[in-house]
């Protein structure tokens, strides 16, 4: 059994990292739209690495945004899928 402040801590990381991915693709979303800066593709694609996948892939079809790029169609639910079995594990 996992000591509670581990849960508390993977669990707290995930969800900071899934708050930001999804707002930073709603913000580039934004920002496409305007033909303004964006927020470059290797950040959106390390936040959702980092632990931000959840909030990546709800951000992607939410906003519809970069739903027609195989990296991220391929990359953000694989990252979902390891982030998931860590979080197994270290529950386990």
């Amino acid at each position: 059994m996992p000591h509670s402040w581990m849960v508390w801590l993977c669990g707290g990381w995930g969800l900071v990292w899934s708050v930001t991915a999804f707002f930073l693709y709603g913000w580039d979303k934004r920002q496409a739209i305007r033909h303004q800066r964006r927020v470059r593709e290797s950040v959106l694609l390390t936040v959702s690495g980092l632990g931000g996948a959840a909030g990546a892939l709800l951000g992607m079809y939410l906003f519809r945004h970069k739903t027609r790029h195989w990296n991220f169609i391929l990359l953000n639910p694989l990252f979902l899928m390891l982030q998931s079995i860590g979080l197994l594990w270290i529950l386990m």
